[in-house]
Parts: structure tokens; C-alpha cells; sequence
């Protein structure tokens, strides 16, 4: 961790944000201590969520429809090793926790981490201001790998690794993303934003994606998901563009972090940098996919007050999962971890 402090504190230093040292940093008042990395990590997780477990072809517990519609199910599979020779393998399929996103209104403010970066204060984030008709909300995010399931060495096979990280690291922070506070910066990342925005039909066609996405809000009720093909939509929570901390309405918190979470999914993606980990050509390696499947995606709230029951899909009404989870004052900062359907083949011999 001495490592990523160091980091941050020269590329800071480089913005010409005053530099000081992270240990013994002002918490300041509103940036709390989620006290996540500590046993709450185990308990205050949703582990049946795991489920359903697809091991060559047969469902080990949960539902299977409650996985993406193309998860191949193989029970046989072929990878090629680094000659091109193929090697068969079982299939394998489980939602796996890998992300934790938080976040925050405080600058440089890590709950995760219980410190806070040096950074300018002057950009604070808010809940809801303004008038009745144009409220918005601005926070911060940042994004930490956490394969929890590789961490604890449960599923440590290599070759089911999607995207390269078996530990737990700090991989994005907005305060150094210009376009995350920039709509305008933003609009260059997806140009698309200009047809969604100009077209009432996109925005009021959601509300399909919305009934969707809410309908399979329970992981015992999996007969509806979101909608791919509106790619536009985040569900209920809004639409995605601009790919900003920004939201403009009178959206609940629990609402308006959520969609910032997508958000940032969606804006990863779109870089290259997430990798996609269901279907049949996700088998053998994450794939990159600057358009990022809806499907591939499940969330669950972990502070201030967790889900530890089920988790919901991308999109979903907080009036099935989200009500009554904040605190006043110490719990308004929320922090979700992020799930990601994980569709592998397990090479025979191949057991690092």
C-alpha cells in the first residue's frame, strides 16, 4: 500500500496539488472510516450471491436463469495454449465480487482505505441542490480491484482470470479523470450522447429497460434482465450519458450513486481498460468490449448498511433493494461492490 501512496502523491504533486503525507491525514468531517477492510469484508457480504454455480454443464444452487441469456453452459471446452495447440477443459460458470466502487463527496476521500489523498478541496461534491425542477448531485468515485474469491484463494485459477488481478488495488480515481466532472470533455468519449440527448423517445423508452431491470430486482425472481439492446439506459436510474460524476434531477442518493456507478463501468469500457467475462469467447481470456453488456453486471451495497440477502441487477428500483439504506450525517457516501458474471474454462493440467 506504501507503493500506491507514493504513486498518487507524485502524480498529484505533478498537478500541483500540495503534497503531504497520507499517514496521520485529516479524515475531515465528512469522510468516515468504512472499516471494510476488516472482517466486514467476510460478513457484511452477499455470498449466496455467488449463485448459480455452473460446473461442466450441471447448475450447482440458484436459478439458471439468473445468469446472462448467452451463458454458453458448456460442459466441454477447447483453449489454446501459447504454441496454438487447443486443450480441452471443463466449463465453468459463477457471478464472482471483483470491484468495489465508492462514492464520495470530500476530494480525495477513501472510506476503503480510511485515508484521504491530497487533493484540492475545492471541488466538492453535494447531494441534490438547486431549485425543485433542477437538483444535481455531484460525487467522486474510485474504483478498487478486489477479486475477493481469488483473494481468499477459493477459485485461484489462473486461467480464469479476466482481466489479470488477483488482488486488491487502487485502479481509478476521478479527481484525476478531467472528463469525469466535465460534460463537455465527456461528450468526446461517446458522441452517440448527442442522438440519445436530442430524441425524447430514447429517454422515455427506458422506462421498458426500467420495468426490466426492476422485475428481475430479486435473485429469486430471474425471468426478466435488463435490456441490451437499449444500450442507452441504465433502468430506473437514468440513462448513461455523460459519462460524468453529474446527475441532474431529483433522484435519491441511493439512485443518482448508482448511476454514477454504472457510469463508470460504462466509461472503462469504453477505454478498453474492463474486460468483459461471459460468453462463449470469453472462455479462455477477458475479452475487451468498448460497449459494455448490462448483463455482465450485478451489484450489492456494502456500506453503510449491506446487502447481505440478494443482489440487484443494473437498473433496478431501489424501492426493491435500496430503501433504508443510508445514515444520516456518517452514511451518506456509499460504496457498492460490483459482481461480474465469470464464464470459464478450467484447462485439464492447468490448476496455478
Amino acid at each position: 500500500m506504501k507503493y500506491l501512496a507514493a504513486l498518487v502523491l507524485t502524480i498529484t504533486a505533478s498537478m500541483g496539488v500540495n503534497a503531504q503525507t497520507l499517514q496521520g491525514t485529516d479524515m475531515g468531517a465528512s469522510c468516515h472510516n468504512s472499516d471494510l477492510l476488516t472482517g466486514k469484508l467476510i460478513t457484511d457480504l452477499c455470498w449466496d450471491c455467488i449463485f448459480p454455480i455452473v460446473l461442466s454443464g450441471v447448475p450447482i444452487g440458484g436459478d439458471m436463469a439468473n445468469q446472462p441469456d448467452d451463458s454458453p453452459n458448456a460442459p466441454f471446452c477447447f483453449c489454446d495454449d501459447d504454441l496454438g495447440v487447443p486443450l480441452p477443459g471443463t466449463g465453468t460458470s459463477l457471478w464472482e465480487p471483483t470491484k468495489i466502487i465508492e462514492l464520495t463527496r470530500e476530494p480525495g476521500c477513501s472510506q476503503v482505505l480510511h485515508t484521504r489523498f491530497p487533493m484540492d478541496r475545492l471541488n466538492q461534491g453535494h447531494h441534490k441542490i438547486g431549485g425543485n425542477t433542477q437538483q444535481s448531485t455531484f460525487q467522486h468515485a474510485k474504483m478498487y480491484n478486489a477479486p475477493l474469491l481469488q483473494m481468499l484463494n477459493m477459485f485461484s485459477n489462473f486461467s480464469c482470470g479476466v482481466d489479470g488481478y488477483f488482488d486488491l488495488d487502487l485502479a481509478y480515481l476521478s479527481e484525476l479523470d478531467p472528463t469525469w466532472d466535465s460534460d463537455e470533455l465527456a461528450f468526446f468519449m461517446t458522441p452517440e450522447a448527442s442522438l440519445v440527448a436530442s430524441n425524447p423517445l430514447f429517454t422515455s423508452s427506458c422506462a421498458i429497460d426500467a420495468a426490466a431491470s426492476t422485475a428481475a430486482g430479486a435473485d429469486d425472481d430471474a425471468l426478466f434482465k435488463p435490456l441490451r439492446e437499449m444500450w442507452w439506459c441504465s433502468g430506473s436510474w437514468g440513462i448513461f450519458t455523460p459519462l460524468t460524476g453529474n446527475n441532474v434531477g431529483s433522484d435519491s442518493n441511493v439512485t443518482a450513486t448508482s448511476l454514477m456507478t454504472a457510469k463508470l463501468l460504462y466509461s472503462l469500457h469504453r477505454r478498453g481498460i474492463m474486460h468483459r467475462g461471459n460468453g462463449a469467447d470469453a472462455m479462455c481470456e477477458g475479452v475487451i468490449d468498448t460497449t459494455m453488456d448490462k448483463q455482465s453486471y450485478k451489484f450489492t451495497l456494502i456500506h453503510p448498511i449491506p446487502e447481505t440477502e440478494s443482489s440487484h441487477w443494473m437498473g433496478a428500483s431501489e424501492f426493491r433493494w435500496g430503501l433504508g439504506r443510508t445514515i444520516p450525517a456518517v452514511g451518506e457516501d456509499l460504496i457498492y461492490y460490483v459482481w461480474r458474471r465469470n464464464d470459464c474454462c478450467l484447462v485439464y493440467g492447468n490448476a496455478n
